[in-house]
Order: C-alpha cells, then sequence, then structure tokens
C-alpha cells in the first residue's frame, strides 16, 4: 500500500449488482464496489477504483498496478500459483431461459444435450459448460452450441430465440430476471462444481504481503455487520460466508479451455488456451484477425 491509498481493479463488464457504471457512465457502483470500500475504510486508506477489462484485472494485478482486483473473482488452485486470495462470497452460478421457455429444469449434464447456449469465456462456468458438453458427447447425447458473450450482450441473444439458454454468475441473472422480468432461472450450480464449494475472493499478487489485511478487514467487517448490510442491499445475502479465508483449500483445479479452433464469428476461446507470447506467458488479451482467424497478442499490436 502506499500513499495511503488502495488500488483496486474492477471489471465494470460483470453487470449489475456486482461491478456497473452509474448513470454518469463513469462512476463505478456495485456490490464489489461497496467491499472494496469497506475494506478501505477498515484499513484506514483511500479506495482509488481502476476501471478494467477482465483480462487486464489479472495482468495488471500481476505487475503490481493494482493492489487488489474486487470482481466476482472464483478461487482456482491454478490461479492460487500467481495470486494470494481473502474469500467474502459464496461462488453461485445460475441458468438462465426466457420467461416462455419449455426447459424447465437444468440441473446436469443431460439438460443441456442439444441446446444453444452461451456463456463468457475464461470463466469457472465455462469450463463447467464445457465439461458437461464433452460428457455428453461421450454418452452419445446431441452436443451443445455454446456462443461466447460478454457481459449483458447476452441477453438479446435469448430474447430472440438465438439461444436456449445462458449459464452465468447468480447474483447478475438473478438480479436482471427480477429486473427485466423476460426470463427466468431454471437452476443453480457451484461456481466449483460438483464436488468442490466454489468461493470469490480479493485477489493480490501471491507474497505481496497484502492478503492477510484485507481478510482481516473483511473479517471485521463480517463480524459488526456492514457486510451483510452490503450484501442484502444488493440481493446477495444467501452468498454471505461466515468468515475471510485466505488461499482457501480444495479450490477448483483451474478455468477452462479448449481449442483455438473454436474461435469463429460470435465466439471467442478461453484466456487459459490461448498461445502465450513470452512477455505475457498466456495472460495476455489477444485479437483475432478477420482474414486469418490467427490470435495475436494485444502487447504486440501495441509495439
Amino acid at each position: 500500500m502506499s500513499a495511503g491509498k488502495l488500488v483496486v481493479g474492477v471489471n465494470p463488464d460483470g453487470a449489475p449488482p456486482l461491478a456497473f457504471l452509474a448513470t454518469d457512465d463513469r462512476t463505478l457502483i456495485g456490490s464489489e464496489v461497496d467491499i472494496a470500500q469497506l475494506v478501505a475504510d477498515v484499513l484506514g486508506l483511500e479506495l482509488v477504483l481502476e476501471n478494467t477489462s477482465w483480462e487486464n484485472l489479472f495482468l495488471a494485478t500481476r505487475s503490481g498496478k493494482y493492489q487488489v482486483g474486487f470482481s466476482n473473482i472464483t478461487v482456482t488452485e491454478e490461479r492460487k500459483d500467481i495470486y494470494d486470495f481473502a474469500t467474502y462470497r459464496v461462488d453461485q452460478l445460475a441458468w438462465e431461459v426466457s420467461k416462455d421457455s419449455k426447459i424447465t429444469k437444468i440441473s446436469g449434464p443431460a439438460d443441456i444435450a442439444g441446446l444453444k447456449l452461451s456463456v463468457s469465456s475464461g470463466t469457472n462456468q465455462e469450463k463447467i459448460l464445457l465439461a458437461w458438453d464433452e460428457e455428453n458427447k461421450k454418452a452419445g447425447r446431441p452436443a451443445a452450441t455454446v456462443s461466447y458473450f460478454e457481459s449483458t450482450d447476452y441477453q438479446l441473444a435469448l430474447r430472440s430465440g438465438r439461444t436456449d439458454a445462458h449459464f452465468g454468475p447468480n447474483p447478475t441473472v438473478a438480479y436482471h430476471v427480477a429486473v427485466a422480468g423476460e426470463t427466468k432461472i431454471v437452476g443453480t450450480y457451484s461456481g466449483g462444481g460438483a464436488t468442490v464449494e466454489g468461493r470469490i475472493a480479493a485477489m493480490t499478487v501471491k507474497g505481496s504481503g497484502l492478503v492477510q489485511p484485507v481478510a482481516d478487514a473483511l473479517n471485521a467487517v463480517i463480524k459488526d455487520g456492514k457486510f451483510a448490510q452490503v450484501l442484502q442491499r444488493w440481493g446477495l445475502a444467501n452468498e454471505a460466508v461466515p468468515e475471510s479465508l485466505v488461499n482457501p483449500r480444495d479450490c477448483p483445479a483451474r478455468t477452462s479451455e479448449h481449442p483455438p479452433s473454436a474461435l469463429v464469428e460470435g465466439r471467442r476461446p478461453s484466456r487459459a488456451h490461448r498461445p502465450a507470447c513470452s512477455r505475457h506467458r498466456g495472460d495476455q488479451e489477444l485479437l483475432s484477425s478477420r482474414r486469418s482467424g490467427a490470435l495475436i497478442c494485444r502487447c504486440a499490436r501495441r509495439a
């Protein structure tokens, strides 16, 4: 921490109620922002919020530009190799369909066989979805068609019938269902998978020494009730945890991956499987050449 400030990276593309832009299209608001503010207050520091992309959130935290990331980040064993984590919410996912959909339940692989689905790339829900689809293929069931959307872009595809169901974070899905009234939830699932409890956490670069103070601050606001007030305000009371844990054991193994050949119009592969450049070692944001389909690191484009 420097100069009495806590620099926090936030990706506002997560959509309400997690992190999003207010009506002035500038001010960051949401549950993640409020929780970051609670932590800064306990530590006696001025909160400095940095609006960033999901890809850059990890790069900038790793480089030390951001001291902490608060952006609905799932703890995985793979990420623990590079970052430290202080947990603060249960990681719950949800299946969303249009209100008039004939789909009434999605609870396992067989329920998604042959469906047109949407998900965000590089996420734990993508990993789970692709694992289910692979299980269906091995069982001789029809494969799903998977499209990739960022933020709330999936909603138009769902409304128009281009997709049958969307798999995303429960907070954003539940918020959209309640506010828009056009869709419904037909199933929830742990972000950690069938056997592991998923956990959302604040993220710091490994070995920085920041994670324990952040966890202590989270435990202080959990104990005094301020944390519960924030969750209640944003409709997330059911995702509360009794305490913040540092680098908990038994986390999901890794983020998702699938082959670069999946990069077609309207889709993009997860970060975990994108080819690495020597500078960024696979964490970089990549561009797609419309003519060749090649994956190009943004740092190469800027150089």
